[in-house]
């Protein structure tokens, strides 16, 4: 009499693990990467934006500098542009094991106006430079970062609440603010960052981490989803780094690198009508885009050595010159970066009146 209620028993025990096991892979299904690539997106027939011909001149074949020549990362900074998982200078009510928060309402509405547009030009003149640097470094007789006019910084959680008018009287005239990583992380200061660097006269824009663990559309929508389409704002920046403390010890092919970037800026470039800009560090420059992306603007890390010299073959738009800035703005260290001309190119290339090469 027990045989038949013993049998009856497996038989539903072997059909709840398999519907167990079903829904275990189709959870998996949804978290497989896509298999885009850059022939998924359509180009447009003609550039969105002009293109900075300065950067889109052939670059030479002078041979890159030797590792000894580059400058290790700073321990006592944020790595790069201030990634996340590395950062040394975290915000008094930001604890190191805090994790960035993502806004409910980015997942499913539109991207909000988070502030008035701002006008094409400068809301005031340029304010020179007025920093002290914890770390200051000789680059050579002539090749000092201060005899550019236009100096700015980078920021992100980790410099907390910034005192932007303060950041603004003692140089800084531009800011690019970290805005998301990845395909589901959003910097929790950004939209206090975007809407106070505004209000303080600063020319502002928003930068993206990449990460290479998360395909490239999926992170391009992201930060559209999460960055205003404001006019005035500067073009959208994609940070390309290699980062050993990351969660994400993926190191793609150059060609995959090469693929994965072009999907990200293609689908930038379609919604806020300019080319981005890509930031870079020498390690990852070596290994990936050394003689490539020549018709789009660079912006190089060097905090040792002239960008000429670390570079060679690249021309570029914006300099990370210190990691270890120290403004009364900001409790802690900052980023600080030197847009690669005078006032008057700063001006019209601000403005979207001229390309960087008209500048020269």
């Amino acid at each position: 009499m027990r045989i038949p209620g013993v049998i009856s028993f497996l038989v539903a025990s072997l059909c709840l693990a398999g519907c167990t096991s079903t829904a275990s892979v189709d959870a998996l299904d949804l978290q497989k990467p896509s298999n885009e690539t850059t022939s998924s997106v359509i180009r447009p027939p003609a550039p969105i934006a002009a293109v900075p011909a300065a950067m889109a001149k052939n670059a030479s074949k002078a041979e890159m500098a030797p590792m000894a020549d580059i400058a290790p990362v700073d321990k006592d900074r944020p790595f790069g542009l201030a990634e996340e998982e590395t950062v040394a200078f975290p915000a008094p009510e930001l604890p190191d094991n805090a994790e960035p928060t993502v806004e409910p309402a980015a997942l499913v509405s539109p991207p909000r106006l988070l502030s008035r547009a701002a006008p094409p030009m400068l809301a005031g003149p340029v304010t020179r430079y007025g920093f002290r640097d914890a770390k200051p470094i000789n680059f050579g007789r002539g090749a000092s970062p201060r005899h550019l006019a236009v100096h700015g910084v980078d920021v992100s959680r980790w410099q907390g609440n910034v005192n932007w008018d303060k950041l603004r009287a003692q140089g800084a005239n531009f800011a690019y603010i970290k805005a998301t990583d990845g395909g589901d992380h959003l910097d929790p200061m950004f939209t206090r960052n975007w809407r106070n660097a505004d209000a303080a006269g600063l020319k502002r824009g928003a930068y993206h981490f990449f990460y290479w663990c998360r395909t490239a559309g999926e992170q391009a929508d992201w930060f559209i989803r999460n960055v205003p389409k404001v006019e005035g704002a500067l073009p959208p920046v994609i940070d390309v780094e290699w980062n050993g403390e990351s969660s994400c010890k993926r190191r793609p092919s150059r060609e995959k690198v090469l693929e994965k970037m072009q999907v990200f800026m293609d689908k930038l470039e379609r919604h806020y009508g300019q080319r981005p800009i890509i930031y870079t560090a020498p390690d990852f420059y070596r290994d990936n885009l050394r003689g490539e992306f020549l018709d789009y603007p660079f912006w190089v890390r060097a905090v040792a050595r002239h960008p000429a010299k670390v570079y060679p073959d690249r021309k570029w738009l914006f300099w990370q010159y210190s990691g270890s800035g120290l403004s009364h703005g900001v409790t802690g260290r900052i980023d600080l970066n030197v847009f690669h001309g005078d006032e008057r190119q700063w001006r019209a290339w601000a403005g979207g009146r001229i390309s960087v090469a008209d500048a020269d």
